[in-house]
């Protein structure tokens, strides 16, 4: 991979990952809520779930989509599901005093394994392979997968410190309350593209 490609593909990977989506949005509350230090396992699960992803992606595991139709469809239906779950769990999030002992952020687990029914991750893994790793061989894949793991050790940091600094705005149950039924409409939000005909 040349300097200049490099740079275009940092450029684009920094971009997509920093921009809100469902990752983001669950990081800023998941900060609010939780705070920074129960909320890394949940950026960890992103920082390495979704460069795996990528990998897996560039290596062919598009190819089940082309062989199996349905599982496209599948895939569309979980997304939908998982994303509304997490929205009301968003949505009726305690306040951080009583969150420390009632709920709990994403696992580490949990948010890698949400990366697979992200329909932005879903998105940016496409682009990235298609744009970046044309001809799928290894190195080039290893590379935005790489990428990919710098770029968002920054994003899923910025989100959540976002997150924990608005958590001195929202000491007030009322202002808390609001913040996360905003926070779990805005991820419902994100579905809109997915499911709008194409």
């Amino acid at each position: 991979m040349t300097p200049d490609i490099l740079i275009a593909l940092a450029t684009f990977a920094f971009v997509t990952v920093m921009t809100p989506g469902p990752n983001n949005l669950m990081l800023l509350a998941s900060g609010t809520n939780f705070g920074f230090t129960r909320t890394i396992p949940h950026m960890l699960g992103i920082g390495l779930g979704f460069p795996l992803m990528v990998a897996c992606v560039g290596l062919g595991v598009m190819q089940i989509f082309d062989l199996w139709p349905l599982s496209y469809t599948i895939l569309k239906i979980a997304s939908v599901g998982y994303l509304l779950y997490l929205a009301w769990k968003i949505a009726h999030a305690a306040p951080p005093k009583e969150a420390m002992a009632e709920t709990r952020p994403l696992t580490f687990l949990q948010s890698a394994a949400f990366q697979w029914v992200n329909p932005k991750a879903w998105s940016m893994a496409l682009s990235a392979i298609t744009l970046y790793a044309t001809g799928r061989d290894l190195a080039a894949v290893l590379w935005v997968a790489g990428v990919y793991v710098a770029v968002s050790t920054i994003s899923t940091t910025s989100w959540t410190v976002l997150g924990q600094q608005l958590r001195r705005l929202l000491k007030d149950q009322t202002r808390l309350r609001i913040f996360n039924w905003i926070m779990a409409a805005l991820l419902v939000a994100t579905l809109i593209p997915v499911l709008l005909p194409a």
